[in-house]
């Protein structure tokens, strides 16, 4: 079992794929996004850090304007996935991050294709600060964005507020 992420919340037990089946092809607002972030943390304590990581991905694409009591609680997962990348203990599968959210920005679809391509981008950027020797995929050609850039599509897209928590991460990631 790994340790507990601090910045998730605490998972019932015994979760499973059930919490976020239940929500089906529909909502996708607030009771959504702390079930992902739930399991998330549930799948990361049982040792499957990718799948974690991708949970996290499915959190960010939920349907958030800024207001929601469960985003003040729980903000946008930037700490959680740069804590995850950084306290993946050797030997345990978490792929390479870099590739993955390089491919998934890239290949976005709606709904909220924008804001959700942004975020992974974001989230691109910090496992490159978090895990500088994971290489980017060579043959998958797309332009990379800077930082600047990332950060202002976060604060003309994001909910209130985002820009800040991943400038923040970053900066705490180094580099």
């Amino acid at each position: 079992m790994l340790p507990a992420c601090p910045h998730l919340p605490s998972p019932r037990p015994g979760l499973d794929w059930s919490a976020l089946n239940a929500f089906g092809d529909g909502d996708r607002g607030e009771s959504f996004y702390v079930a992902c972030l739930e399991y998330a943390h549930s799948l990361w304590q049982r040792g499957f850090a990718a799948r974690a990581v991708l949970c996290l991905d499915r959190a960010m694409g939920a349907d958030l304007r800024g207001p929601e009591p469960e985003l003040a609680e729980w903000p946008i997962p930037y700490a959680a996935m740069a804590w995850f990348l950084r306290h993946t203990p050797r030997g345990t599968f978490i792929g390479n991050p870099r590739v993955h959210f390089q491919h998934y920005a890239d290949r976005m679809n709606e709904p909220r294709k924008e804001q959700r391509r942004w975020r992974a981008w974001a989230c691109w950027a910090l496992a490159k600060r978090v895990m500088p020797g994971l290489p980017g995929d060579p043959r998958h050609r797309v332009e990379e964005p800077s930082e600047a850039e990332i950060e202002e599509r976060l604060r003309s897209l994001g909910v209130p507020g985002e820009a800040q928590l991943w400038i923040s991460e970053l900066s705490r990631a180094g580099g």
